[in-house]
């Protein structure tokens, strides 16, 4: 999700918002939702998808960025698709199958 990697002191950054969890069902796709509440003057470049693993590992498995678009990593490519055009302030994708 979203996060800005500095932010100004005094300087108000804006909300992640994501669903706790999220209900799957075996063979239909699945919204993963994520959106970023800005504040004035913010604008999201990028979003990273990671799958946390075992013992807290994390894998990436998409970027979603303003200039260079989607990348999907190669055990997903196919199955990960961005929800939405436009905007990154939703950065949300869907899982198919």
């Amino acid at each position: 999700a979203p996060v800005p990697a500095w932010v100004p002191a005094g300087c108000r950054s804006g909300v992640v918002e994501v669903q706790r969890s999220v209900t799957a069902v075996l063979g239909q796709d699945v919204v993963l939702p994520c959106r970023y509440r800005a504040q004035e003057q913010e604008q999201v470049v990028q979003v990273t998808w990671l799958k946390r693993g075992p013992a807290g590992r994390s894998a990436e498995v998409a970027v979603l960025n303003r200039q260079h678009g989607e990348h999907v990593q190669e055990p997903y490519a196919g199955r990960v698709l961005r929800r939405a055009g436009g905007a990154l302030e939703d950065g949300a994708i869907v899982l198919r199958n």
